[in-house]
């Protein structure tokens, strides 16, 4: 592992580029006021007209808007380092982002994308018999013998 200079001067700094990373890429836009396309409906409505498209939260984009050269770097910085848990929390908007498409008709770049973020389709269970080497069992009779039948039951 390298050793590499932090980008940012203090936690305040970082939190408020990240939060700024997910305010643009919402997009911006104007309210234009338009004629209704519904006969009934005489005066004008304001509809958004983006100046910038709104755009997919991804890692590569918050860590190009972040200032890394590489993903390998912003990997780096969210593993160790005071930064850490800021870089996890964003990561984990991202992924937030990706959860919600999901809800859509068609997920499955949602789905490719949450896959290699670590996700699973499957639960992992752990065989019972993976941890216990082995049981002895002492059976210890005691009280009157079990009957075969019920005409042997004495009352």
């Amino acid at each position: 592992m390298r050793d590499f200079k932090p980008f940012f001067s203090d936690k305040r700094t970082l939190r408020d580029l990240v939060d700024a990373y997910f305010k643009y890429i919402e997009g911006e836009y104007h309210l234009e006021k338009v004629s209704s396309k519904k006969p009934s409906q005489t005066d004008p409505i304001e509809e958004k007209v983006y100046d910038r498209d709104s755009e997919v939260a991804t890692i590569t984009g918050l860590a190009l808007f972040l200032g890394f050269n590489s993903r390998d770097e912003f990997d780096e910085y969210e593993n160790t380092g005071k930064y850490a848990p800021i870089v996890k929390r964003a990561r984990l908007r991202v992924e937030a982002t990706y959860e919600r498409l999901l809800h859509r008709p068609s997920p499955t770049g949602a789905i490719f994308v949450l896959k290699s973020m670590g996700w699973n389709e499957k639960v992992e269970k752990t065989k019972a018999t993976d941890s216990i080497k082995s049981i002895k069992v002492k059976i210890i009779e005691s009280g009157p013998q079990p009957v075969s039948n019920e005409k042997e039951v004495v009352i």
